[in-house]
């Protein structure tokens, strides 16, 4: 299965979204489980995008309190809960919106868990309208999320709530 996924080093950044948004659900096996759906889809998305983070947070229960628990990822090592309402990332989970931020340096309480990271996309994953996670992607470079990103991002998300 994993074998005949391809997505051509050449293609521009439209192109790689409508082939991962095509690629990504004949990766996801049910009976596998979320876990090994998500890091596949988080390699997958890694290899094809290049940014310098990929993964998803989950909502999960810490200390008898809600929280961002990292999921699956591709990149650098991270941050490993995030709360409510806290950073980029919990900030797309309380407001139920995606985020993009063309420079972290100027989001108010960004967590900064690369110093190399620049600029943030942010997508909440729902399940029943409510919030169970977030994809996250950061990138090296500054403004580098533009709409097609968001778009594309938005719909691939879709196709990962599927495994939560």
């Amino acid at each position: 299965m994993a074998e005949s996924l391809h997505i051509p080093e050449t293609a521009d950044r439209a192109t790689r979204y409508r082939l991962l948004q095509q690629q990504l659900p004949s990766l996801m096996d049910p009976q596998a489980g979320s876990v090994a759906n998500l890091a596949n889809a988080m390699a997958l998305l890694h290899q094809a995008l290049g940014f310098h983070w990929i993964g998803v947070y989950l909502v999960r229960e810490v200390d008898g309190k809600q929280e961002l628990v990292l999921g699956p990822f591709q990149g650098p090592v991270a941050c490993t809960r995030i709360g409510f309402g806290k950073g980029v990332c919990g900030t797309a989970w309380q407001q139920q919106q995606t985020i993009v931020v063309p420079d972290v340096e100027e989001f108010p309480g960004h967590i900064a868990c690369s110093s190399l990271s620049r600029s943030e996309i942010v997508i909440p994953l729902q399940v029943n309208q409510v919030v169970v996670g977030v994809l996250d992607i950061d990138s090296v470079r500054p403004n580098d999320f533009s709409d097609i990103d968001r778009d594309a991002l938005i719909i691939i998300g879709k196709i990962l709530e599927e495994q939560l």
